[in-house]
């Protein structure tokens, strides 16, 4: 599923149940022009910025990370903390890349949980 396919379905379906999710409404939201955000939603214009992204997933009730993934980006805050130690980052990512999710979310619970 693409970027622009997935926001529409999260959209269409708040819509089902709830017209202020019509296409126009969103846009007038999020900040955009109605007829970007159809654009978007088609796929005929890449993904918008980081924030506008941001603005939508909260609008549709979505996480913002895993739309940012969808579009192809990585979030500021994460690239800053890549960017203060990338080799470690870059192997510690390479690691966990075959890892079953449960494995990876022991390593967060003990990193979160930990004490340094």
């Amino acid at each position: 599923m693409t970027f622009g396919s997935y926001v529409r379905a999260a959209r269409e379906d708040l819509r089902a149940v709830d017209k202020r999710f019509s296409l126009r409404q969103v846009a007038q939201r999020i900040g955009v022009e109605p007829a970007y955000l159809s654009k978007i939603e088609r796929g005929d214009v890449a993904p918008p910025s980081e924030d506008t992204i941001r603005r939508l997933a909260a609008d549709l009730g979505q996480d913002a990370d895993i739309l940012l993934a969808m579009a192809g980006k990585v979030s500021s805050d994460l690239q800053a903390i890549i960017r203060a130690r990338p080799q470690l980052f870059a192997e510690l990512l390479r690691q966990l890349r075959e890892m079953p999710d449960d494995a990876i979310l022991r390593v967060v619970r003990e990193v979160r949980d930990g004490d340094w």
